[in-house]
């Protein structure tokens, strides 16, 4: 007997979540998309006291051009460069140390596991003290470690640096999620079979053999899963950097912040222009992935 698909029970099921996303999410983003392409610059005109014009994409050529903008999106760049690869070596190294069943890993998963569990405004109020430029006898944080332990040479002004400034926050960023990278590869090193591991050692495979030719490349879906969420979440990195610099902070300027300072002076079609800016940054990353997946979750 043919079975008759009902589709009215899934879609009144769905339809709330979909109407939510629909308004709030994709609706957003195309009022935010319009915005960007008029003129609302001032005051007046977001409070409707003058009128807007359609300027098509001028706001994206004048905020590309400007080269406070090419600094934000270098700063950017060199932010999750240093984040993403920090994360992932650490996260990593810890995964393998843990990796093997050991007396006490509980206790060291969640030690790890726990910066995770406090927010970046928290941590931030924190590493902005650690992280405070003062040297030499006024030192505080990181630099008078230094100097009570003879190592000097290794102050330096952190985040007010004028060319990798950004650098510095990235440490506390790494701190934070590194447990979360941990949680992931040791997730992948836990589902891989037992059998695997016996075949190998039983064809003569060293440790190290074992772990570079059988265990490390099961590992690869994971860390592109560890790539794209830590990826994303760097390019959309605002409230750490809020809270341990400040806004006017040339030296740590990133998109983000900029769309903050536009909104804040009413500048609405540039903080729309950056939003949209980042949400493309952000797709070029997201989608791809999401395409892989689909069609290797459709191939099964």
């Amino acid at each position: 007997m043919k079975t008759v698909k009902r589709w009215g029970p899934p879609l009144l099921l769905l339809a709330p979540s979909l109407l939510l996303v629909g308004v709030f999410v994709y609706g957003l983003i195309v009022v935010n998309l319009q915005t960007s392409l008029t003129d609302s610059h001032t005051a007046q005109q977001a409070t409707g006291q003058a009128p807007t014009a359609f300027v098509a994409a001028q706001n994206y050529l004048d905020l590309l051009g400007s080269p406070d903008f090419q600094h934000s999106l270098k700063n950017l760049l060199l932010y999750t460069a240093v984040f993403l690869v920090g994360t992932m070596v650490i996260g990593f190294v810890w995964a393998w140390l843990l990796e093997r069943p050991a007396r006490g890993e509980g206790f060291f998963r969640s030690v790890y596991l726990f910066p995770m569990a406090v927010s970046f405004i928290a941590s931030g109020v924190v590493w902005r003290w650690l992280l405070n430029s003062n040297e030499g006898e006024s030192a505080l944080g990181l630099n008078r470690l230094f100097q009570m332990v003879g190592l000097d040479f290794l102050q330096n002004p952190w985040w007010n640096n004028i060319s990798v400034g950004i650098a510095a926050i990235a440490i506390p960023a790494i701190w934070q999620l590194s447990g979360y990278v941990m949680a992931l590869f040791l997730a992948g090193f836990r589902g891989i079979p037992e059998e695997l591991r016996e075949a190998a050692r039983m064809d003569g495979a060293s440790e190290w053999q074992l772990y570079r030719h059988v265990l490390f490349p099961q590992l690869s879906p994971v860390a592109l899963s560890a790539l794209i969420i830590i990826g994303h979440m760097s390019l959309k990195a605002f409230d750490l950097i809020m809270s341990i610099s400040k806004p006017s902070n040339y030296q740590t300027k990133v998109p983000a912040v900029d769309m903050y300072v536009f909104k804040s002076s009413y500048d609405y079609a540039n903080a729309a222009a950056v939003g949209s800016i980042l949400l493309i940054i952000v797709a070029v990353l997201v989608v791809p992935y999401l395409i892989h997946t689909s069609r290797k979750d459709g191939g099964r």
